[in-house]
């Protein structure tokens, strides 16, 4: 029998202890991007338009959807989670896509999830934002807090990177540099939930 590496041993036991091997790390911020950030999380979503959802946009929920049904069996549960990444990852300007890449790595789609260091939710964010850039009512186990954060400062580090995905993921799970978390979140975004019917924004 094949021994697995060393090295895929460590990662499923940092999964099995609720998120990826490292965690986002604290960096003090200029007054000017701690204020810019704090204006980001704190502005209130859109709301749904009397209207409904666009046929381009209603296609994607559904495609989504039908792929997130084994993770998230409850179809009310999982089309407002749905709608909540699609509208926060645009208002950041990233890929929902990715985030849904990012989300399946760094939670496994469990509302709940925390990390051995702490970060909390869908995205795994660290609590230290919350005083960095939030309020005393920023809930991160609030869905739409949760994506607000976490896609707010993923944009806050590709913006930091100049665009570049590899190192801002690196920045975003505490582990610049290396390669192994950038290319899970980007393994698990092209095999899952690649989509071409999606005019996307590119990070």
């Amino acid at each position: 029998m094949r021994r697995a590496p060393l090295a895929c041993i460590a990662l499923l036991l940092a999964f099995l202890a609720g998120g990826a091997a490292a965690s986002q790390q604290y960096e003090p911020l200029a007054d000017s991007v701690r204020a810019a950030l704090h204006r980001a999380i704190s502005d209130r979503p859109a709301p749904e338009s009397a209207g409904g959802a666009s046929p381009e946009r209603q296609l994607w929920l559904n495609t989504m959807s039908e792929r997130l049904t084994k993770r998230m069996p409850d179809e009310a549960g999982r089309m407002e989670f749905l709608k909540a990444v699609h509208y926060e990852a645009t208002r950041a300007g990233l890929d929902p896509q990715l985030v849904l890449g990012l989300i399946q790595v760094e939670s496994g789609f469990r509302k709940y999830a925390v990390s051995t260091a702490g970060a909390r939710g869908y995205m795994q964010v660290m609590p230290f934002w919350v005083k960095l850039i939030g309020n005393e009512e920023s809930n991160l186990f609030h869905l739409r807090t949760n994506l607000r954060f976490g896609c707010t400062i993923l944009r806050h580090y590709l913006d930091i990177e100049k665009g570049n995905l590899f190192r801002a993921l690196g920045r975003y799970n505490g582990s610049l540099g290396k390669a192994e978390y950038p290319n899970l979140v980007r393994g698990a975004w092209e095999r899952h939930w690649s989509w071409s019917g999606l005019s996307a924004s590119n990070p």
